[in-house]
This record gives C-alpha cells, structure tokens and sequence, in this order.
C-alpha cells in the first residue's frame, strides 16, 4: 500500500501528536497512540516520520513556534512603560501557567532533555528567542528613560525566564502557593529594580 505524502497530513499527524504528549507525555506515547489520534494507520504515520524521534523533533519544532508567537505578541508598544511590562509579564505568565498543549509538550521535553541532547539545540534557540524579546523590550523602554541595568542586559531576561518557568513549575504541585497577581508584581519589581533608579517608579 502507498500513501501520497502532503503537508496536510504531516500536520495532521504533528497536532495529534501535540494532544496525545500533551495528555500522557513523552515516555508513555507510542507511535500507534499518535496514528489512532491522527485516524490514520501506524503504516501512513511511519511513512511521514519512521521514527518516533524524527516525529518528536518535528513536534518540538512546532510546540515552539506556537509558544514563541504568543509570547512575540506579549511586547506591545506604550506610552507607559512599567505599565507595559506589567501587561507583557502577565501574558507570560499566562502562556506558561494555562497549560497549554504546545507549552506542556515543551515543558515535557525540556525534561526530557537532561538525558537526550538531541532536543537541546532546538529548547536553546527557544529560551534565546525568548531572552532576546524581553531584552529588545527594557532597552528600548528602560533604557531609553535614562535608567541605567545594574546587570547585563543580556543575563536579566534569562533570570526573568527562569522566575517565571521555576514559579510556574511550583504552581503547578501547588497550585494555591501564591496567585498570579503576586508571580507578575514580584518578576515586575525584581525587573525594575534592577535598574538603578527604576525601584522608585
């Protein structure tokens, strides 16, 4: 039997294989999980991607790309710029904390990472996709107010990255720890703060 070979398909199997890693994760997903999902047999699955980590790695890509648009449109321009960066924090924070498909399948490999490094590259350009967006941001608004990092600029959104994606993780197991207006007040004053004359705004 042939199968005829299409973008539709190949995207077809990929969202399937989001819901699926979403739902049981990595470890316990099988090819023939994702081709039930897809409706499709595991024969037309295989012929797309012949194995599971040329599928997974197709996903990841995908899973980041739909991450990364959401939180692209988090950066918007404004005449108050604390008031921005409030604004910008709470969608990262949301984007993390709804728990959607593609930031579970991204959560779940990154975890997946420490032992297969195969996945690293690609959750690499990710976090610095994501860094270089929040350092476009305090630059372009901060910095330009006259306040001056105290840090670098290019080590202050990896620790803002890392603030939201370790509190996300505890709110995840606990999840009455804290609320998100504390998560975004907390990441927003450790932000400013950072900037000499910032803490005062």
């Amino acid at each position: 039997m042939t199968y005829a070979k299409s973008a539709v398909s190949s995207q077809q199997i990929i969202d399937a294989a989001i819901r699926v890693l979403a739902r049981q994760g990595y470890a316990r997903t099988s090819l023939l999980d994702i081709a039930k999902e897809a409706g499709m047999s595991k024969g037309a699955l295989h012929y797309h991607y012949p194995t599971k980590e040329a599928l997974i790695h197709a996903v990841l890509e995908t899973a980041c790309n739909v991450v990364q648009a959401r939180t692209m449109q988090a950066w918007s321009p404004s005449d108050n710029p604390f008031e921005a960066l409030r604004k910008s924090l709470e969608e990262l924070w949301a984007t993390r904390a709804e728990r959607t498909d593609e930031a579970l399948v991204v959560a779940d490999l990154l975890a997946l990472s420490l032992s297969d490094e195969s996945f690293r590259p690609k959750l690499a350009e990710f976090y610095g996709l994501g860094a270089q967006q929040i350092r476009d941001y305090l630059e372009e608004n901060l910095v330009s107010l006259g306040l001056e990092p105290r840090i670098s600029l290019d080590l202050l959104p990896r620790i803002v990255i890392g603030l939201l994606d370790g509190l996300v993780m505890q709110a995840f197991v606990d999840p009455d720890a804290f609320s998100p207006d504390e998560v975004v007040d907390a990441v927003q004053t450790i932000a400013i703060s950072i900037f000499a004359g910032g803490s005062d705004k």
